[in-house]
């Protein structure tokens, strides 16, 4: 199945992959996510909106509060689709290693 590319874009943004970093370790609020940056709340917003059409993290009210929470299906569709060019590069890796032994230095 390909990756939809929205999940690219998002991914591509360095600010959007600390925030999946983020919540590894578990749902956080806006709020506290925010914390972690040094940008104006609503460019915040803004990413995890995109994370959140994206498919890469979910939004839940809680109150006042928007909690969010990762949502890594979308990064297992990511790693499928990586899965041959790493074996590529571990096969070209493999044949340097290769040559490199035959060689006397």
């Amino acid at each position: 199945m390909p990756v939809n590319d929205d999940v690219f874009a998002a991914l591509a943004n360095p600010a959007r992959r600390e925030v999946l970093g983020i919540l590894l370790d578990g749902p956080r609020a806006a709020g506290e996510i925010a914390d972690s940056f040094d940008m104006r709340r609503p460019s915040l917003s803004e990413h995890l909106r995109v994370l959140r059409e994206a498919g890469l993290v979910r939004e839940e009210r809680q109150g006042r509060n928007r909690v969010y929470s990762l949502e890594a299906g979308p990064l297992q569709e990511v790693a499928d689709w990586l899965t041959p060019y790493e074996r590529y590069w571990r096969g070209k890796l493999a044949n340097l290693r290769d040559l490199l032994d035959e060689e006397e230095f």
